[in-house]
């Protein structure tokens, strides 16, 4: 890497430039947009990820999650699908929402076999799902509220993106969905986005 080009990024790598468009993001529609494009490889910055791009076995799933985060579900944490001898993954994705957003992804666990976990905004929860097992080992669960509703959270936030962000996500509600069936990769992502693109056709 040249010299100068080491000047236009922070210590994680991501481009100064990239970082100066989420200064102007306002709105979940907003952050979706830019989500979606730091997915797509058009933005090399994405708030509270600290790193120019996102993990490799983020990349079957990419596309997809670009369709969510431009259809209302502004992404947080993603994994896919994954069964071996050695690990296990439940296929999940979390993100900030509107109210009438999270009414529907909830409405979601009543049609599927999917789960949905809705947070409201200043809700605390202890649940723990697992989601990641390496071999008898559970390293990941879900359930646990995360909505950035403290006042380091909110800076973090802030830092990252802008205050104004920072406080609308401190006031919108949380949603993790997850698949429950364990290696599955085919289905998740694909019915939550048909219950958002159904959502805004009822809305329009």
């Amino acid at each position: 890497m040249k010299p100068d080009e080491i000047r236009d990024r922070d210590q994680f790598g991501r481009l100064l430039e990239d970082r100066g468009v989420w200064r102007q993001a306002t709105t979940l529609e907003a952050a979706g947009e830019l989500t979606a494009r730091w997915l797509e490889g058009g933005s090399s910055y994405q708030p509270g990820h600290l790193a120019a791009g996102f993990d490799e076995e983020t990349s079957p799933i990419a596309a997809e999650l670009a369709k969510l985060n431009r259809n209302g579900l502004f992404t947080k944490e993603s994994q896919p699908g994954l069964k071996s001898e050695t690990a296990a993954q439940r296929e999940y994705v979390t993100g900030f929402c509107s109210a009438a957003v999270a009414g529907e992804l909830l409405s979601l666990s009543t049609r599927t076999e999917l789960v949905t976990i809705a947070h409201a905004p200043g809700e605390s929860s202890s649940a723990a799902v697992p989601v990641t097992l390496a071999e008898t080992e559970v390293t990941t669960v879900l359930g646990s509220s995360e909505n950035p509703v403290t006042g380091d959270q909110i800076r973090d936030w802030a830092e990252e993106t802008n205050d104004s962000l920072a406080l609308l996500l401190a006031d919108s509600w949380y949603v993790e969905i997850l698949d429950p069936v364990w290696g599955r990769n085919d289905v998740l992502l694909p019915a939550v986005l048909e219950s958002l693109t159904g959502k805004l056709r009822t809305a329009t």
